[in-house]
């Protein structure tokens, strides 16, 4: 769980202008977020209907600069930090923000099928995926990718880092036993407070 609780990370309401042209956002502030790795951006529209500016959060991807023009829709142009139709990208193309959400990561297009409006895309796993051609995605490779190559050095700097973040740290090993030099089981008919563990015995069938 985040310390400080930001706007969630979406794209633009699928509206008439981006179904049919596109609209231009500016990019007005680059933000950290306590529990990703990877930056957001703060985004802000013009509302094509009403007098009145929206502001959207997105994921940064690489190249992505305060005062970026920015556009979503299906007539937007192929540049890093745009939102078109995953259908419209040429194969080939970087995309995140559909399926991909991690820092330094991304999916590449590896084919379409204009009959069924279905893409076919690649995801970071090596597993590939079918998905819708209308479904959208952001050009480029989601920006942070370098933050694990830091090493930690201490369990002081671990704690703070999962603090904001949703693992349980520290991680309890089973296979380390610790030995203690004699046996740690006792005797069945031991006496009461001798302490240790019950010995397993074998039972033989008689026959």
């Amino acid at each position: 769980m985040a310390l400080f609780f930001l706007q969630p990370t979406r794209l633009h309401t699928l509206d008439f202008a981006q179904r049919n042209g596109y609209i231009r956002g500016i990019v007005k502030e680059i933000i950290h977020d306590s529990g990703d790795a990877a930056p957001f951006v703060r985004v802000v529209f013009r509302d094509p209907y009403r007098y009145k500016l929206r502001k959207e959060t997105f994921i940064a991807t690489e190249g992505l600069h305060t005062g970026a023009f920015v556009s979503c829709g299906k007539k937007a142009t192929l540049a890093v930090g745009n939102s078109i139709p995953v259908g419209q990208c040429p194969e080939g193309t970087i995309v995140s923000a559909i399926v991909v959400h991690t820092s330094g990561n991304y999916a590449t297009v590896i084919g379409h099928s204009p009959d069924d409006n279905k893409t076919r895309i690649w995801l970071p796993s090596g597993a590939k995926k079918t998905v819708s051609g209308g479904a959208r995605a952001t050009i480029g490779i989601v920006a942070g990718g370098g933050c694990i190559d830091k090493p930690l050095h201490k369990a002081g700097r671990a704690y703070y880092k999962f603090k904001a973040k949703r693992y349980n740290w520290p991680h309890t090993r089973g296979g380390n036993h610790q030995h203690i030099g004699k046996a740690s089981t006792i005797a069945r008919s031991a006496v009461p407070g001798q302490t240790g563990l019950l010995r397993g015995t074998v039972k033989v069938k008689e026959v």
